[in-house]
């Protein structure tokens, strides 16, 4: 993983922390309607997140079965 990566993943978290919040908020005050429409941008910044990470891990993956730790090449099936 990358310091790219890192960080544009620690800035989605901080996102969707921020709409959850919001979204506690809104119900916790009892505005439901803005509620509902607060949890809908809050998953859908859940989802950005866990595809992004996803994405990362996919890649060093990838990089991981692309340099054997023994030195060996990679084998495949």
């Amino acid at each position: 993983m990358t310091a790219v990566d890192s960080l544009m993943l620690d800035a989605k978290q901080a996102i969707m922390d921020e709409h959850h919040r919001r979204f506690q908020t809104l119900h916790q005050e009892g505005r439901w309607e803005e509620a509902l429409q607060q949890i809908h941008i809050t998953l859908n910044c859940a989802t950005d997140l866990l595809n992004e990470s996803l994405r990362v891990l996919d890649e060093a993956l990838e990089a991981q079965t692309h340099t054997p730790a023994d030195g060996s090449p990679p084998t495949t099936t």
